[in-house]
């Protein structure tokens, strides 16, 4: 369908007003993503109870239920991006996938049949994979370049302090609500719907709309050699990068008790929120790929922890350092990816590194589960550390420590 025929120039960049060290309006799109994950993570762990025990469905509905939710996530992602930078507009999307996600909660609440679960699980993850890529390029388009580390860092930050805050949440919800779990998802919209508010508080940044965009494709043609690098070396890793589920079964298998693992998870996810900005500023200074490269380094050795400990003492410093990897990476690609690609492909870009991480962390969890069947719970740890090696070896050879950005390599 064409666009209108005048054209939407970008925006001159406003007078900077910053908060916290950051631009106003990822400093916004921070305090967004911390209320949508004190929703999401209070439910996370009440959900397959709610299944299982309230419900009466069987396991299998367990893994079809997030099997679903998460393909999905992963799915809509690239579209999203690529429908983002198709009209020139980030803002409306990252809108309607917050309001999604918001209002599956009470839904979960009116839930008599897991079927009915599956579709609130589905307008969640649908949620989540529509405001990704899109918010992505918000931030990147709000920080200058050189600061897109630190950006990154301060909205991972944001994101993963609410995953902290969400699990101690519902605990003192159920403890409060006498373990009514229906009351606890009502209880969830209430931050979930002040996500939504708050996105009204951030302006948009508009890209030139790509009226000759091409065609929705997972092909890489017109993508510079660095961004394929780099979703190289994701698949790489990604690969023996299976769900943190196995980790929290490790620990169960090493002695912890289920009250012992939530609260190890829960300190990977405090690490994680306080290195995020500091390895996002680092990036800044000694170079992406660099940071990124400690990270893999960091994983493979957690792995290797993982898979020769022999008891649950090990547990609890392997999940501290294990916080210390994702928060050298996560962020931190993501801005990378923001400095590889032209910034009228960038959400697309973004939504594509995201939905190839997702579909491959799914194969990689079913590697593990056959690997662990078979040989063993060391042996998909193993496998992971490998896998890291492999992919720290790839970054190495494949990225310069300071990749030139887009626009530069495209002048």
């Amino acid at each position: 369908m064409p666009l209108p025929s005048e054209p939407v120039r970008p925006l001159e960049p406003p007078p900077s007003r910053r908060v916290a060290g950051v631009e106003r309006d990822i400093f916004v799109l921070g305090l967004v993503s911390f209320f949508a994950d004190v929703a999401g993570e209070m439910l996370y762990p009440i959900v397959p109870v709610f299944l299982t025990a309230t419900l009466g469905a069987p396991v299998f509905a367990v893994g079809l239920v997030e099997g679903v939710a998460e393909s999905t996530a992963a799915l809509v992602r690239t579209a999203s991006g690529w429908l983002s930078d198709r009209v020139g507009r980030r803002k409306p999307l990252v809108a309607l996938g917050y309001g999604l996600s918001a209002v599956a909660k009470p839904l979960l609440a009116l839930a008599f049949g897991w079927p009915l679960v599956l579709l609130a699980r589905f307008l969640d993850r649908t949620g989540k994979g529509l405001r990704g890529a899109p918010r992505d390029a918000l931030i990147a388009e709000w920080a200058p370049p050189a600061e897109r580390g630190r950006a990154f860092g301060f909205h991972r930050s944001m994101d993963t302090a609410g995953a902290v805050v969400g699990p101690l949440t519902a605990l003192l919800v159920l403890w409060l609500l006498a373990e009514r779990l229906r009351l606890a998802f009502l209880v969830a919209f209430a931050p979930a719907a002040a996500a939504v508010l708050l996105v009204a508080l951030v302006r948009e940044r508009r890209p030139a709309a790509t009226a000759g965009a091409p065609p929705l494709s997972l092909r890489l043609d017109g993508y510079d050699r660095g961004f394929k690098a780099l979703l190289l070396v994701t698949v790489v890793f990604a690969m023996g990068n299976s769900s943190d589920a196995f980790l929290i079964l490790r620990a169960q298998d090493l002695g912890l008790s289920a009250t012992m693992v939530v609260l190890a998870y829960t300190l990977y996810n405090a690490v994680y929120a306080a290195l995020s900005l500091p390895a996002g500023m680092a990036s800044d200074t000694v170079g992406r790929r660099n940071v990124m490269l400690a990270g893999l380094a960091i994983f493979a050795a957690v792995y290797l922890g993982f898979a020769l400990a022999g008891s649950g003492t090990l547990v609890w410093p392997l999940f501290a350092v294990y916080g210390a990897y994702i928060a050298l990476t996560d962020g931190v690609a993501r801005a990378l990816v923001a400095d590889l690609v032209p910034a009228d492909r960038r959400a697309t870009a973004l939504g594509l590194y995201s939905t190839v991480l997702g579909v491959t962390v799914l194969a990689a969890s079913v590697i593990a589960g056959a690997l662990w069947d078979l040989l063993g719970p060391a042996a998909p740890f193993l496998y992971g550390a490998a896998t890291a090696a492999a992919a720290a070896l790839l970054l190495v050879l494949l990225l310069p420590a300071r990749p030139q950005p887009a626009a530069v390599l495209q002048s």
